[in-house]
């Protein structure tokens, strides 16, 4: 009876460091398996034309027509499975390595066997953890047809195979950088438990970084305003970038009737739940700052870095010094009130003197524009108000993540002290001072590129 044969590209992979997980956690580390076969492995091989034929343990092999079919499936098992276990301790996450080989196979039923499926375990070995291995042969078949970076590993002498294989790493099992003009925002809706409608939008590649909604945000607005795109282009570079508009604010419903920490705090939980998100870093900027620590000690286990950028625990009113200061604050909460997104040379100037000094006349016109897109008047007041009375001061001690806190000498919006402030009250936190005026992270600001910088470093794996 003569063997049947016929060519098909393999995918072997395995949990490194199985043994240790389970000598951790016996219980925990099965049901983390459980959860990646189900969750990600199953899911990514049938999308992908696959067929899952044999389950050896804590590694399984899958089989694909076509090359093109398993290194796209290879990687986005990978980026699953790194985004779900990113920011965990090492006791607790589970890695792949993962092969991929194109060859002849024998078939045995729904079994396959050969070098073939031989060639595609050796190289699986090779993969560093998170990472692919391929042989040459299935770089033939991918080269040009997918934004891959593959990096020669040279000729590989593998056990029980009698020709050296050429293998290449799909460096970090994740697709080459998107450019900005490629990447697509999709926006989606949620709703809160007071039924408030939220609207967030996903961009990017890589591990989750979650933006926490602050004052004046847009989804599309912000996304296509030139002063602002950069900074989130640039970070969806590296990650998955959720950001989403506050109630009362961009395309999330305006008329709300709750205007709270609390009522932030739950939208932030609302919004993290809809995307399917476990654990994540928060990335902060202005009061947004308070509402991440607020929300970072109600749910330690979701929480793996905070990022606050010109941010405060003690809101105006709370930090005033004297009748004065609170005056000033009252009297600027008024001008928002009764001015909000005019055309006004005056209040244009006010405003653009506090959050955009120096801003060139195309910038004052966005920045007026953005006024009348963000939200109306009373809502703008409103949020102004809450947002000036907060404080979080007694929370910092109880935050328990590693947090960067950075904050520009001259900020005009918030003072440099109320960044020192919430630095000093967080045990650990790092502080880094900027220089610079803007209270936004502008594009032109070349703080901004540090900034960028600073927050790819804090969350690089250690």
């Amino acid at each position: 009876m003569s063997t049947t044969r016929r060519l098909a590209a393999i995918l072997a992979a395995d949990v490194v460091g199985y043994s240790r997980l389970v000598g951790a956690d016996e219980a925990g580390a099965l049901a983390s398996l459980g959860v990646l076969r189900r969750g990600i492995i199953e899911p990514n091989v049938a999308r992908h034309s696959g067929r899952l034929f044999k389950i050896m343990g804590d590694g399984f092999l899958a089989e694909f027509a076509s090359a093109v079919q398993a290194a796209v499936c290879a990687v986005a098992i990978q980026k699953e499975t790194e985004a779900s276990a990113f920011g965990l301790d090492a006791a607790r996450k589970m890695r792949l390595r993962i092969g991929v080989h194109v060859g002849d196979v024998m078939v045995e039923g729904d079994d396959l066997l050969g070098d073939g499926v031989n060639i595609a375990a050796r190289l699986e070995g090779l993969a560093e953890p998170g990472s692919v291995c391929i042989s040459r042969q299935v770089y033939d078949q991918i080269e040009g047809k997918l934004p891959l970076t593959c990096r020669p590993l040279g000729p590989q002498k593998l056990k029980n195979i009698s020709k050296p294989v050429d293998a290449y790493a799909l460096d970090g099992a994740a697709p080459g950088r998107i450019g900005s003009n490629d990447m697509k925002l999709k926006i989606e809706y949620c709703r809160a438990p007071d039924g408030v409608r939220l609207a967030y939008a996903s961009v990017g590649s890589g591990p989750p970084l979650v933006k926490t909604a602050n004052w004046m945000n847009h989804l599309e607005f912000d996304w296509e305003n030139p002063d602002l795109r950069h900074v989130y282009t640039s970070l969806a570079q590296d990650f998955t970038l959720l950001r989403y508009d506050a109630r009362g604010n961009g395309l999330s419903d305006w008329d709300v009737e709750e205007v709270s920490l609390d009522a932030w705090v739950k939208d932030l939980e609302t919004v993290v739940d809809a995307a399917g998100l476990d654990r994540f870093p928060l990335l902060a900027l202005s009061q947004g700052c308070a509402i991440s620590v607020a929300f970072a000690v109600r749910h330690p286990e979701r929480v793996s870095h905070l990022i606050l950028y010109g941010g405060f625990a003690r809101g105006a009113y709370r930090r005033a010094k004297n009748e004065l200061e609170l005056q000033q604050a009252k009297a600027l909460a008024m001008l928002i009130r009764t001015g909000w997104g005019s055309d006004t040379p005056a209040f244009r100037q006010l405003f653009s003197s506090l959050f955009m000094p120096g801003g060139t006349p195309e910038q004052l016109r966005r920045f007026a524009e953005r006024q009348r897109n963000t939200t109306t008047a009373e809502c703008a007041y409103r949020f102004f108000e809450v947002t000036r009375n907060l404080d979080v001061t007694e929370l910092l001690s109880k935050v328990n993540v590693p947090t960067l806190v950075m904050h520009k000498r001259d900020d005009q919006v918030q003072p440099f002290e109320a960044g020192r402030e919430l630095a000093a009250g967080i045990r650990g936190a790092r502080f880094l001072a900027l220089p610079g005026q803007n209270h936004f992270p502008l594009a032109q600001d070349p703080e901004t590129e540090r900034m960028i910088e600073e927050i790819r470093l804090f969350l690089k794996p250690r």
